[in-house]
């Protein structure tokens, strides 16, 4: 771990004098510092530094190619509700503007103008303090980590400041980290999907194609019908099996050098595995990368974190199955062979939030038991003109 960059030989780490802070901050940066998924990164980042100050809500803030805009804004600590209240995301005017242009920290107390005027949402929850500091990779402002309302205090103080600058020195390293574990990553899947194409195309199929052949040849020289009988229901098998290795030949393609949805499930699925346990079998269905995206995938992305989460938490199980499917809807499905129903948490507050998510945009959560006497969630939303609906713009 590298130590935060001196100014005049001192450190943002020698304002802090409150040693249990001080060890939750190196926790938390040898936490973020073995992490080597970006999104995961990140979200360690907001979540951390709201707990180690005590703010009730925390954003990120990523500027564009041109470093003038903000191009994604990551939250913590918005319900549901708060977050289809708020309308548009920021893009980076007002306060938030300020800090684009100055890239240094401020703190703000006795906030009286409105959360429009520092440049949030209209429908913000009311703040009564700020606090910003800005995120650098190799010298060069990444983004803007945003902290506000102060819990218990009128505003955050200099060592919360420096909590926050310290923090956001060490997430500079690790968004480094797992930018180049990412472009590693990315060039290893890309020649490992395109080898296993070639392979399934060029030596799986044909051979499968050539036993369905030879059955086809065999069976006119059988005398007994319910052989002849046997032998084309095994035809007419290799016949969906070769379908299905297409399709699956098809996907690998599509998701070579994909950055759309399917990789942010995958990303999903990877920060989660330690959570629920065991490694979820993932199936994709429709055009989800074409159909998914903006809103609709933040709050699908959302769902499916609550739905995961909440297996990991209650239904201690060995299997657990996603589906994601997109046609005239987007179609969740995560299925898990766990402790069933009875400890489902179908009062909780994550499968509240789900079902708020999907009738705030014209859908519906089922919940039932598996075949595997587990639990079988489905959230579903309309995707024909739901990025028309005010609830749906983020954007």
């Amino acid at each position: 771990m590298q130590p935060p960059s001196t100014l005049g030989g001192v450190t943002p780490l020698d304002k802090i004098d409150d040693p249990v802070k001080l060890r939750r901050l190196v926790q938390a940066m040898l936490m973020m510092e073995g992490e080597l998924s970006l999104p995961i990164v990140l979200r360690h980042l907001v979540s951390e530094a709201c707990s180690l100050v005590d703010a009730r809500y925390g954003a990120l803030g990523v500027l564009s190619e041109n470093g003038t805009t903000l191009d994604q804004f990551l939250t913590v600590g918005l319900e549901p509700d708060e977050e289809f209240a708020i309308g548009p995301r920021p893009r980076g005017r007002g306060v938030l503007g300020t800090l684009i242009i100055e890239a240094k920290p401020l703190r703000l107390a006795n906030l009286s103008h409105s959360p429009d005027s520092f440049g949030f949402p209209s429908g913000h929850p009311i703040m009564t303090s700020f606090l910003g500091v800005p995120v650098r990779v190799r010298g060069e402002v990444y983004g803007n980590l945003y902290l506000t309302d102060k819990h218990g205090a009128p505003e955050f103080t200099e060592e919360d400041e420096a909590t926050a600058v310290t923090l956001a020195m060490a997430a500079g390293i690790a968004i480094e980290n797992a930018r180049l574990h990412g472009v590693a990553r990315d060039h290893t899947l890309t020649e490992d999907r395109d080898r296993i194409a070639r392979d399934l195309h060029d030596t799986v199929i044909q051979r499968l194609f050539a036993v369905g052949l030879s059955l086809q040849g065999t069976a006119r020289l059988v005398d007994r019908p319910e052989v002849a009988s046997r032998i084309g229901d095994a035809i007419n098998k290799l016949d969906e099996t070769i379908r299905h290795l297409r399709t699956a030949i098809f996907n690998l393609e599509m998701t070579i050098n994909q950055d759309g949805f399917r990789r942010m499930v995958f990303d999903l699925l990877h920060e989660l595995t330690p959570v629920i346990g065991a490694v979820p079998h993932v199936t994709f269905t429709g055009l989800v990368d074409t159909a998914v995206s903006g809103s609709v995938a933040d709050h699908a992305l959302a769902t499916l974190r609550e739905a995961l989460t909440n297996v990991g938490r209650h239904a201690a199980a060995t299997h657990v199955a996603v589906t994601v499917a997109a046609g005239d809807e987007l179609r969740l499905v995560v299925v898990d062979d766990g402790r069933g129903m009875a400890d489902a948490g179908a009062d909780g507050r994550g499968l509240k939030n789900m079902r708020t998510r999907a009738e705030r945009l014209g859908g519906n959560l089922e919940l039932g038991t598996s075949r595997e006497g587990g639990t079988r969630l489905i959230w579903s939303i309309p995707l024909t003109l739901i990025e028309n609906s005010p609830s749906a713009r983020r954007d």
